[in-house]
C-alpha cells in the first residue's frame, strides 16, 4: 500500500502456500516483481539481508530467528520489525460471563490447532470462579475431535509437521518431569498424521521450564490466582508480551486491567486477533515494530521532509 515491493522467504515446510500467494497476486493483476518468492535456505537469507537493494527486513518466526535476523539487519543499518513468539494471558475475573468466556477460551487456544503466535496460552482465573471455569473448559476441550482439516465436521486439525508434534510432546513431558500435572490429554492421537490430544496442564510452578515456554499447539496452562492484582502480576511474569485478553462484565474494569498488562495488544471479552485496520505487534521477546493498520504501512516508509522557505537568511 506504501508502494514497496516485496521479496519473501517463506517457512521451509510450506512452499506450496507461498507459491499460491504469489500466483494469487499475479492473477489479480499485480505487476511482475511486486511480490516474489525466494526459494532459498536460511543461510542464503543473510545474503538477501546484506543486499543493498533490500531496504528493510520483517520477520515472523522464533525468538532465535529474530535475534539472528535483527542482528544482521542492524549490521547493515536497515530498519527491521520482528513478530516473534507469544504466551498470551487469558485473564478471567470473578464477574465474567462464564458461558461467553468458555467459548472464547476454546477458540482462543485451539484455532489453527493452537499454532498461532497470539493464541491464548496461559489461562489465569480468579479463585472464586476457577473451579467452574476449569470444569467447563475441560469438558469443552474434551469434545474436540481430530480429523481431516478439509472436512467441515472436523473440530481439531493436525500440527504443521511431524517434528512440531514431537517437539510439543517433549515439552509436555519436560513440564510433567518438573511437577506439572496433565488434567487431560498430553499424548499423540492414535491416527495417521501429526495430531495431538487437547491438553490442559496445571500446577506449573515458576521453576518449571514450561512457565517460560511457548506451547505452539493444543496445550493450555491453567493458573489459579487470588484476585485481580495477582492475575495482572502473573500475566506480566513472562518473557513474552504479544497479546492478551481479560474477561469481565465491567468494561471500565477491563480497560483498567488491560492498561496494566505489559503487552503490545489487549482485548476485552474476546481474544487477541489480527485485523487489517488494527496495528499488530508486541514487546519483550515477542519482538518490536507493528504490522497492519496505519502503523504497519508506515513501518518501512521514509518520512522525508521537504521544506520551502521564502524568507531571507538572517544577517
Amino acid at each position: 500500500m506504501a508502494g514497496n515491493t516485496l521479496v519473501v522467504k517463506h517457512a521451509g515446510c510450506v512452499p506450496q502456500c507461498a507459491i499460491a500467494f504469489e500466483k494469487l497476486l499475479l492473477d489479480a493483476g499485480a505487476p511482475d516483481g511486486l511480490y516474489t518468492n525466494l526459494i532459498i535456505s536460511h543461510g542464503q537469507s543473510d545474503r538477501v539481508v546484506d543486499d543493498a537493494r533490500i531496504k528493510g527486513v520483517a520477520l515472523t518466526g522464533s525468538v532465535a530467528a529474530g535475534r539472528s535476523i535483527a542482528a544482521r539487519a542492524g549490521q547493515n543499518l536497515k530498519p527491521s520489525s520482528m513478530e516473534l513468539g507469544g504466551s498470551d494471558a487469558f485473564i478471567v475475573l470473578e464477574d465474567a460471563d462464564l458461558d461467553h468466556t468458555i467459548k472464547w477460551a476454546i477458540w482462543g487456544r485451539m484455532y489453527n490447532t493452537g499454532q498461532t503466535c497470539c493464541a491464548a496460552k496461559r489461562f489465569i482465573v480468579v479463585d472464586t470462579i476457577a473451579d467452574k471455569f476449569l470444569e467447563k473448559f475441560q469438558a469443552a476441550m474434551g469434545t474436540l475431535k481430530a480429523g481431516d482439516p478439509l472436512d467441515e465436521k472436523t473440530t481439531m486439525g493436525p500440527l504443521s509437521t511431524e517434528q512440531a508434534l514431537v517437539d510439543l510432546l517433549k515439552q509436555v513431558d519436560t513440564a510433567v518431569g518438573h511437577g506439572a500435572k496433565v488434567l487431560i490429554g498430553g499424548k499423540r492421537v492414535d491416527r495417521p498424521g501429526a495430531y495431538m490430544q487437547p491438553t490442559i496442564l496445571t500446577n506449573v510452578s515458576p521453576e518449571n521450564p514450561a512457565f517460560r515456554d511457548e506451547f505452539f499447539g493444543p496445550v493450555a496452562m491453567f493458573f489459579r490466582v487470588k484476585d485481580e492484582d495477582a492475575a495482572i502480576a502473573l500475566a506480566n511474569d513472562s518473557d513474552f508480551g504479544l497479546g492478551g485478553s481479560v474477561f469481565t462484565k465491567d468494561i471500565a474494569r477491563g480497560r483498567r486491567v488491560a492498561s496494566r498488562v505489559d503487552t503490545g495488544m489487549m482485548f476485552i471479552n474476546s481474544i487477541s486477533w489480527s485485523d487489517a485496520e488494527l496495528p499488530f505487534g508486541g514487546i519483550k521477546n515477542s519482538g518490536y515494530g507493528r504490522e497492519l493498520g496505519d502503523m504497519g504501512i508506515q513501518e518501512f516508509v521514509n518520512k522525508k521532509l521537504v521544506r520551502y522557505v521564502a524568507g531571507e537568511a538572517p544577517v
